[in-house]
């Protein structure tokens, strides 16, 4: 395989990993829990959906031609006024993640090595998306651990539950 398509397989498994870390935080929230926060100054995991949606939508939106930062994107809004309920923050992550999967799959080796700007800056295809895929881990972790906080005892992991290290090798080393 060559070096772009085993690049693009990798960020693409790497973006799904963390939208269904999302997706199954999200599940285990009700409608309430999504606007919680330990302080007013602090983003809720509505706010955090709002800014990494509207993320998406102006770094993924016509990536190859148009620079990442769109005019008609107000970042500073995404921190206010957080979704109306569960149902729309939910509808508005789907489409900020499929206009993401759109223009990942539509890059191909007659485009790879095309400059990406973001905020006019000049960004390699790789760099881009190191760039994107860094900053939504960033957050995803940041809205995990919200939802681990406000579950408290009812959390269910996401991952190797503590203490269940040994068990989780036994099966992988059978």
């Amino acid at each position: 395989m060559i070096f772009e398509e085993n690049y693009l397989k990798s960020v693409l498994f790497e973006f799904h990993r963390y939208k269904a870390l999302g997706d199954k935080t999200f599940k285990q929230l009700s409608t309430d829990d999504i606007y919680w926060r330990n302080n007013p100054s602090d983003n809720s995991i509505a706010i955090l959906t709002k800014h990494l949606v509207g993320n998406m939508l102006s770094r993924w939106t016509n990536f190859l031609v148009e620079d990442g930062e769109k005019e008609w994107r107000n970042r500073d809004t995404e921190f206010e006024a957080p979704y109306n309920s569960k149902k729309e923050m939910i509808v508005a992550w789907e489409k900020g993640w499929n206009c993401l999967f759109q223009a990942i799959n539509s890059i191909s080796s007659s485009n790879f090595n095309s400059k990406i700007k973001i905020r006019n800056e000049e960004h390699t295809l790789v760099e881009a998306i190191n760039r994107q895929l860094a900053h939504y881990a960033s957050h995803v972790g940041q809205i995990v651990f919200l939802g681990k906080m406000i579950k408290g005892n009812q959390w269910t992991s996401l991952s190797i539950p503590k203490d269940g290290s040994a068990d989780f090798n036994k099966k992988m080393f059978k």
